[in-house]
C-alpha cells in the first residue's frame, strides 16, 4: 500500500493578531474616510485632482450590488453591473516616521488595480482575489498629507462565471516597519511532526535587510499555548547582508501537545520577535498549532490518525444583498450553522478568499480546500447579455495568466499557509472541461467513455489541445511546491475521462472529480496510487452513496453549501440556489436532509407539498431540478420524494398532502394533533426519505424519531398559521462593538398567536436612530429582483434578515421594523 503522509500544522483558540496579514511590522486597518467615483475620470491619481464632489465612503466596498439590475446584463453577473471606479484617501504620516518604511497592503482588489501614491504609480495588479503589498516609502512625504488613489477597472463584467463584486471589497492596511523587518508573509510554520505524545514545529523565517549594511540580529521565537503559557523557545544570531533577505530556521518541541482536530480545533500562538543592540526592531505573531493528515489511494484520508470523510460544500464569496463585502461576523455565522447541520469541510470555489474566513475555519475547526483558479490559458464560455441570449461570449482572467498565474498561485499559498484549515492547494477548477476551450480525439467516444457531462459535438481539432494541460499543471504545482511542501496539490477536474489521456492527473497529489462518480470505481482499478475524491457533487443521495460505501472515495464537497450571486437562470433569478443555506444563511429543506445524512446528533425534520399527481402544480423549486427540467423540455416529474420541501403546514381542508420526514432515526412515525396519522416506518436508504401522504386537516403537525427498539429520539413540529398579525425579532444581538460591530437581526411574521407565517411576503420597513448604519436587508428570494440593498424589501418564507453594523460611536441604536397592517416590533442594541 503506497501512503502519502502529510503532516500539518494548527492552532489552539487565541485571538488573531493584526500580524496575520503581513507578518510584519505595525499594521493600521485605514479603511475609513475614503472618497469614490464610479467613472474613469482623467488624472484622477493626481494630488491636485478636485474630488470634491465624490462619494464619502468606507470599505470594503463593493460597487456593484448597489447596481441596478437589468435583464440586458450578463446571467453571469447576477444581472448586476460592473464598470470602472476610483478610489482616493488622505493618509497623514506622522513626521516622527521619517526613517521607517511604509507599505500598502490590499487584501483583495476587483479587479485590475492600479495603486498610486502622491501620483505616482505603485503597481498594477489584475487579479482581484490575490492579496497584494506595495512599498510607499520613497515617495512618502513625512509630516504632510500623502494622497493615496486606486484605479478598478471591472469593464469586463462578465469576467467570471458566478458574481465577483466590484472595487476595494476588502480591508486595506497601512504598514510602517523598520528598514530591517520580518519580510512579507516571512513567517512559515508547519508541524514535523504531530501525535499526543510529542509535537515538532518547523519555523522559518525570512529577514529583509533594505539598509546598505549588514546588520547582527537575534531572531527569537517562543510557542504560547491557549492559557498564555511559553511551552518552547528559541534564540539565534544571524548576520542580515544588506539589500539581501535571510532565512533562519528552527524546530521547537513540544510534549503532550493539543492537536488541532474537528471537534477540539486546538491553537497556539507564534511570537517572533527581531533585536537589534538588544532592541526589538520588529515582531511577528502567527497562529499556528499541530495536526497531521495522510492521504490513502485504499483507505482515504484520515486527521491525527483517525479516518473520516470529508462532509464538503463549495462556497463562492459573495453574502446576497452584502455583494463580495461581506463582515467577518456574517461568516461566522454562516460557518456555525453549516457545522451544525453536518459539514466539516469547505471549498473555496474557484479563488482565494478573504483573510477572515480560514481565520475562523482554524477557530471553529473546518477543513478547508483552498483553490486558485477557474481558467487557465484560455476563457470559458459565458452569456454577455442576459442567460442563453446570444452568442456566448469569453470575457475572463486568461489574459494575464501567463504573465501573473504563477505569482499569483504563489502568493495565495504564502499568504494562507500558516492556516491549519487548509489542507490542499487547489490549481485549477474545470479547466478541463470538453471543448471550452480543450479538446481530444478521445471526446470522440460514445457515452461509454465515462462522460457525465455534454461533449460540444465531440473533438475539435481546431480547439487548443489537451494536452497543454498536464505541463501548464506540473508548472502550477511547481509554484506550489516552492513555498509549501506539507500539504497535497489537487483540481477539480470536469473531463476525467479527456484528462486521463493527459499527464494533468499525474501532476496532482490527489485527484478531485467533478460530477463524475461513475468514474470512481474504474479509475481505482485503472490507477491504484491516486488518490480520489469528489471535488463538486450534486445533492442527490446515490452521490453521497459513492463516498460512504467506498472506503477508497474520502469525501465529497456538494454544489453549493450557500446560494450565491451570479451564474443566474432565466430572468428573475438573483443567483445559483442550490445551497444548503439560503442567502441570509437561513437552513434550507435540503440542508436539514444533508444534516440527516451527516450529523452524529438525533434530528428530524418535516417538510410538506401537494401529493404529485393528485391535480396538483408541482411546487418544485430546487435549481438543480429546474436544469434538468429545462434539459428535457420543460417537464419535470417527481422520481423520489422532494428534499426541497418546505415546513409549511396550510392548505385547503381535505386535500391530499405529501409529508415528508429527513431524519437519522432508524425510523419515524407522523401525528397530527396528538394523534398518528402516519404510520412508523423505517428509514428508507434508497431515497433518505420517510414520507406519508395524508388529507390536510389544521393543527399541529409532528415527526417523531425513533431509535430500532421504538424509543423517541427526535421531534420535530410545523403548525398551521392565520393571517399575519404582528412582527417579532427572532435572533438578535443585545450589543456590538463600536469598532464596525455587526447585529444580525432576525425579524419573523407571527399570526396572533405567535406562530410563524411562512407563506407571509409582507414588506418590511427598517427605521435606525443611533451610531449606526443598514448593510442591507435579506430575504434569501432569488426570484425578487427589486432593489434590495434600500430599507424596504419583502419577507420569503415569514422571515427577513437585518444587517446592521455601528459607525464608531459608543451609545445605543434603536431599530424598529414596522409594516402596514401588522404590529411594529423595535430593538435596542448597545454599542460598546
Amino acid at each position: 500500500m503506497i501512503k502519502k503522509q502529510l503532516l500539518l500544522l494548527i492552532i489552539t483558540l487565541i485571538p488573531l493578531s493584526t500580524w496575520a496579514q503581513t507578518s510584519f511590522g505595525q499594521p493600521e486597518k485605514i479603511n475609513d474616510n475614503w472618497l469614490f467615483t464610479l467613472s474613469d475620470p482623467k488624472g484622477a491619481e493626481a494630488v491636485s485632482f478636485d474630488d470634491s464632489r465624490w462619494q464619502k465612503l468606507d470599505l470594503p466596498h463593493d460597487w456593484s450590488v448597489k447596481g441596478q439590475l437589468s435583464p440586458t446584463l450578463a446571467s453571469a453577473t447576477g444581472y448586476l453591473p460592473g464598470g470602472i471606479g476610483w478610489y482616493r484617501k488622505t493618509l497623514n504620516i506622522p513626521a516622527d516616521k521619517k526613517g521607517e518604511q511604509v507599505y500598502l497592503y490590499f487584501e483583495g482588489v476587483y479587479n485590475r488595480s492600479e495603486v498610486y501614491i502622491n501620483g505616482h504609480l505603485l503597481g498594477k495588479r489584475p487579479n482581484g482575489y490575490i492579496s497584494f503589498m506595495y512599498d510607499a516609502t520613497p515617495y512618502i512625504k513625512y509630516g504632510e498629507k500623502n494622497s493615496v488613489s486606486v484605479r478598478v477597472d471591472h469593464s469586463q463584467s462578465a469576467d467570471s462565471r458566478w458574481y465577483t463584486g466590484s472595487g476595494i471589497y476588502r480591508n486595506v492596511w497601512l504598514v510602517y516597519s523598520n528598514p530591517t523587518h520580518i519580510a512579507q508573509w516571512g513567517v512559515y510554520t508547519y508541524p514535523k511532526q504531530a501525535s499526543a505524545k510529542q509535537g515538532v514545529l518547523a519555523v522559518e523565517v525570512e529577514i529583509n535587510n533594505t539598509e546598505s549594511k549588514a546588520a547582527q540580529l537575534t531572531v527569537t521565537n517562543e510557542l504560547i499555548a491557549a492559557n498564555g503559557k511559553t511551552v518552547a523557545k528559541s534564540s539565534q544570531k544571524v548576520q542580515a547582508a544588506n539589500n539581501q533577505t535571510t532565512s533562519v530556521q528552527v524546530d521547537l518541541k513540544v510534549s503532550n501537545p493539543h492537536l488541532w482536530s474537528l471537534s477540539s480545533p486546538g491553537l497556539y500562538k507564534l511570537r517572533t520577535s527581531v533585536i537589534k543592540d538588544g532592541k526589538t526592531i520588529d515582531s511577528s505573531e502567527t497562529t499556528t498549532g499541530f495536526r497531521s493528515f495522510t492521504f490513502d489511494p485504499n483507505k482515504g484520508f484520515a486527521l491525527n490518525g483517525e479516518w473520516m470523510k470529508m462532509k464538503g460544500v463549495c462556497l463562492h464569496h459573495d453574502a446576497g444583498v452584502l455583494g463580495s463585502a461581506v463582515p467577518r461576523d456574517v461568516w461566522k455565522r454562516r460557518l456555525l450553522t453549516l457545522k451544525e447541520i453536518g459539514v466539516n469541510a469547505i471549498r473555496t470555489s474557484h479563488n482565494p478568499q478573504a483573510p477572515d474566513l480560514y481565520e475562523l475555519c482554524d477557530e471553529l475547526g473546518l477543513l478547508v480546500l483552498n483553490e486558485a483558479f477557474d481558467e487557465w490559458e484560455f476563457p470559458k464560455r459565458k452569456w454577455l447579455q442576459g442567460w442563453n441570449q446570444g452568442t456566448p461570449g469569453f470575457e475572463g482572467s486568461f489574459d494575464f495568466f501567463e504573465e501573473w498565474g504563477e505569482k499569483d498561485l504563489e502568493d495565495m499559498v504564502r499568504r494562507d499557509r500558516n492556516h491549519l484549515s487548509v489542507f490542499a492547494w487547489s490549481i485549477g477548477n474545470e479547466v478541463d472541461y470538453p471543448n471550452d476551450p480543450y479538446s481530444h480525439p478521445v471526446l470522440d467516444g460514445k457515452t461509454e467513455s465515462g462522460f457525465t457531462q455534454a461533449m460540444y459535438g465531440g473533438y475539435k481539432k481546431d480547439a487548443p489541445d489537451a494536452m497543454r494541460l498536464g505541463g501548464i499543471a506540473k508548472r502550477l504545482v511547481a509554484a506550489v511546491k516552492k513555498y509549501d511542501k506539507s500539504r497535497p496539490t489537487t483540481a477539480g477536474l470536469a473531463g476525467v475521462a479527456m484528462s486521463n489521456e493527459t499527464e494533468y492527473p499525474g501532476a496532482l497529489d490527489i485527484a478531485g472529480y467533478n460530477y463524475t462518480e461513475s468514474k470512481y470505481a474504474e479509475d481505482h482499478k485503472t490507477y491504484p496510487n491516486r488518490v480520489i475524491y469528489g471535488s463538486e457533487n450534486r445533492h442527490e443521495l446515490g452521490a453521497w452513496k459513492y463516498v460512504r460505501d467506498n472506503e477508497y472515495i474520502f469525501g465529497q464537497f456538494l454544489w453549493t453549501g450557500i446560494d450565491y450571486l451570479g451564474e443566474s437562470g432565466r430572468w428573475p433569478s438573483r443567483g445559483f440556489y442550490s445551497g444548503l443555506l439560503d442567502f441570509g444563511g437561513f437552513i434550507k429543506p435540503r440542508g436539514y436532509f444533508r444534516q440527516s445524512l451527516w450529523s452524529d446528533k438525533p434530528m428530524a425534520y418535516l417538510g410538506t407539498y401537494p401529493t404529485p399527481g393528485r391535480g396538483s402544480k408541482s411546487q418544485m423549486k430546487d435549481v438543480w431540478s429546474a436544469l434538468d427540467a429545462e434539459n428535457e423540455g420543460g417537464s419535470y416529474e417527481e422520481k423520489s420524494p422532494s428534499m426541497d420541501a418546505w415546513p409549511i403546514w396550510n392548505y385547503s381542508e381535505g386535500q391530499s398532502i405529501r409529508v415528508v420526514c429527513y431524519t437519522n432515526a432508524a425510523k419515524a412515525r407522523l401525528e397530527l394533533n396528538g394523534k398518528i396519522v402516519g404510520e412508523t416506518k423505517d428509514y428508507d436508504d434508497n431515497t433518505g426519505i420517510i414520507y406519508w401522504d395524508i388529507p390536510y386537516q389544521a393543527g399541529k403537525l409532528e415527526a417523531v424519531g425513533l431509535d430500532k427498539n421504538g424509543s423517541e429520539v427526535s421531534r420535530y413540529a410545523i403548525q398551521s398559521s392565520n393571517q399575519p398579525y404582528a412582527l417579532t425579532i427572532q435572533q438578535s444581538e443585545t450589543s456590538i462593538s463600536k469598532d464596525k460591530g455587526l447585529a444580525q437581526i432576525v425579524v419573523q411574521v407571527v399570526d396572533e398567536h405567535g406562530i410563524p407565517v411562512m407563506l407571509s411576503d409582507n414588506e418590511i420597513i427598517c427605521q435606525i436612530s443611533g451610531p449606526a448604519k443598514l448593510l442591507g436587508l435579506e430575504a434569501s428570494n432569488n426570484e425578487d429582483m427589486s432593489d434590495y440593498t434600500d430599507n424596504k424589501q419583502r419577507v420569503f418564507h415569514g422571515h427577513i434578515l437585518a444587517y446592521i453594523q455601528a459607525n464608531g460611536t459608543e451609545g445605543q441604536i434603536r431599530v424598529r421594523f414596522t409594516s402596514p397592517w401588522l404590529k411594529p416590533v423595535e430593538r435596542v442594541i448597545n454599542i460598546k
